[in-house]
């Protein structure tokens, strides 16, 4: 079955997991030190927050079975223009301290400003969270420029304060037991999220098993051949390397069809939400060797209606 269940995590288990993983960063690369203190910060509040939605526990959505795996079956993930109720006065304090922490941790003025226009109304904290659930970067850009802030720093406060509902929200859904829908996540053969419909942040290879994990909601699945998560291409043009032969398990896949690139890396076991972050800042170096090659990311598909920012 592509979808991959994850063990139940706790607070104390995150976080006790990040500080260790934490602590090798720390110890074998010194260069790194501001960014994991940074990290540090900005995970700790999305485990809190992260706490608090699922104690909370997010609504029941009014979407049967057998209607998310008929838009499974068209290729839409399940959450893709929904109106989805979202907890916004739980996320919004989040949200400030998030942009605090960047303040703080070397962002300066740019996430002061964006803090300023939330917490005085300039900036509805609600229209920026939906258009971040709905993955409409474009939106997001486009209030950025509006507003004289950065627009991949908007994206990151609003990505990182909403994610832990949307998590929760993939894990409700996707625990259903109904079998159409169990059916049609084991048909999904795609390299976006079937939840969301983000790109894989990593593949996660344990026992064997190339995991793709959802850079949002930390979903886990696989796809039902080895191909390129971006455009499907499956032959002599799609190839993988290990740029250091010292670390054969940290590898990237490579497509010359579309120019797309992904990192994989071996692990004992699969990382817990929203530990996906210290996993992609463990393997900064695969991300350098893609580029320098000329390899990049692809922009989010478009899934249909967006929401504003």
């Amino acid at each position: 079955m592509p979808l991959v269940a994850l063990a139940p995590a706790t607070r104390a288990s995150r976080l006790s997991t990040a500080a260790a993983r934490w602590d090798a960063m720390r110890a074998g690369r010194p260069d790194l030190l501001p960014a994991v203190a940074l990290q540090t910060e900005l995970i700790g509040l999305v485990v809190d927050l992260a706490d608090t939605v699922e104690r909370d526990r997010p609504p029941r959505l009014s979407l049967p079975p057998k209607y998310l795996a008929a838009k499974l079956a068209r290729g839409v993930p399940v959450l893709s223009g929904e109106p989805i109720p979202l907890p916004t006065a739980t996320l919004t304090p989040t949200l400030l301290r998030l942009c605090e922490a960047l303040s703080a941790g070397g962002a300066g003025e740019a996430a002061d400003h964006i803090h300023s226009l939330i917490a005085e109304g300039h900036l509805e904290a609600g229209s920026l969270l939906a258009a971040s659930l709905a993955r409409d970067q474009q939106s997001i850009r486009t209030g950025a420029t509006h507003r004289g802030v950065a627009p991949d720093l908007l994206w990151l406060v609003a990505e990182l304060a909403v994610s832990p509902y949307v998590h929760a929200l993939q894990r409700s859904l996707f625990g259903s037991t109904d079998a159409t829908l169990a059916g049609a996540l084991a048909a999904w053969d795609r390299g976006y999220c079937p939840a969301c419909g983000s790109w894989p942040a990593l593949a996660e290879v344990a026992a064997s098993h190339r995991v793709l994990r959802c850079s949002f909601c930390a979903a886990a699945w696989e796809m039902n051949r080895y191909a390129c998560v971006y455009c499907g291409e499956d032959g002599e043009t799609f190839v993988t390397a290990a740029p250091n032969e010292e670390h054969v398990d940290l590898r990237l896949e490579l497509c010359n069809a579309c120019g797309g690139y992904l990192k994989t890396v071996g692990v004992p076991e699969l990382s817990p939400f929203p530990l996906l972050a210290i996993a992609d800042m463990e393997t900064m170096e695969l991300d350098m060797a893609a580029m320098e090659r000329g390899f990049g990311r692809p922009v989010l598909k478009d899934f249909g209606k967006k929401r504003g920012c």
